[in-house]
């Protein structure tokens, strides 16, 4: 317990860390995209072929993409059903900002840290799902739902996942794990020092960009939007936890899983729609805070 407590609380000093090296101006909010680049382009996947070179991947564990993209798909039928009677700006928001999974950025960190390669393995193959929603499902539905032109477009959602480097590494080194072909040594050791820094960059990361900016008066659209999505989270943490019949370190990860922050491409996305991204982003900063104690909490219990 007391391991897990201080690696958590670790984390939340590099948040911090980096929420306050920004106001002091030691970063500025363009740097955001910096550190993003560096962790999507380089730290993350270097993490990726290091775990994955440590496992030997079953073809039965492609299964765990499945919960990446029902969860996902789920929220986004939710979305729709309880903006039914309501303006299409609203189901456009909704479908955005409760759909998705941060993995790369926030969770990934915890499965390097408490779940070791198998459960960055499973971690992988869930955010592969994942991909599918919150790097071009969700936006597309989003336009169809605001009723724009553009509709739902398979070819623009594949073509945005395969520009995707961290989506790029799942799918190189899952192939290779099933073909059960190996990379060369050398490589192995340059992406382990390289994969090292991922959860300090993440982290950090997440500290420089992390700002809530709604107003006062969308407190009670920012609790409601909160509750539903982890409301969502902690019933299937449950199904994962309790119901499915796979082994104990793929439900530990399924569940830590369940409890990620929203997609971290939300507020972009919303953005793109002409809707509130001052709400989306203080959606997003408050769900890396519920998502933070939760998963510590979680791996409390499970660990």
């Amino acid at each position: 317990m007391t391991e897990i407590l201080m690696k958590a609380a670790s984390f939340v000093a590099i948040i911090a860390m980096g929420y306050w090296l920004r106001r002091a101006g030691f970063f500025k909010e363009s740097d955001f995209g910096l550190l993003s680049k560096i962790v999507l382009k380089i730290t993350l996947p270097a993490a990726i072929v290091t775990n994955f070179s440590k496992i030997e991947l079953d073809p039965s564990m492609l299964g765990l993409a499945l919960p990446g993209f029902l969860g996902g798909a789920f929220l986004i039928l939710l979305a729709l059903a309880l903006n039914a009677h309501k303006s299409r700006d609203s189901r456009a928001f909704d479908i955005l900002n409760l759909s998705g999974y941060n993995i790369g950025n926030f969770t990934m960190p915890f499965a390097q840290g408490f779940l070791g390669p198998m459960g960055v393995a499973a971690t992988s193959l869930f955010d592969t799902g994942n991909a599918f929603v919150c790097l071009g499902g969700s936006y597309s539905l989003a336009v169809i739902a605001k009723g724009e032109k553009g509709g739902f477009s398979v070819r623009n959602i594949v073509r945005t996942m395969l520009r995707s480097v961290p989506f790029d590494t799942y799918l190189f080194m899952t192939i290779l794990s099933l073909l059960h072909w190996r990379l060369p040594e050398c490589v192995v050791n340059f992406s382990g020092i390289v994969g090292g820094a991922n959860s300090f960059m993440a982290m950090l990361m997440i500290g420089v960009g992390f700002k809530v900016s709604g107003s006062r008066s969308q407190t009670g659209r920012i609790v409601k939007t909160l509750g539903i999505r982890y409301g969502v989270s902690a019933a299937l943490a449950a199904v994962y936890m309790f119901l499915l019949p796979i082994g104990l370190e793929y439900r530990q990860a399924l569940v830590i899983l369940a409890f990620s922050p929203i997609a971290s491409s939300s507020p972009a996305y919303t953005g793109l729609i002409e809707g509130d991204v001052g709400l989306a982003s203080a959606i997003n900063s408050l769900s890396i805070v519920i998502s933070l104690v939760l998963i510590t909490g979680a791996l409390l219990l499970m660990l």
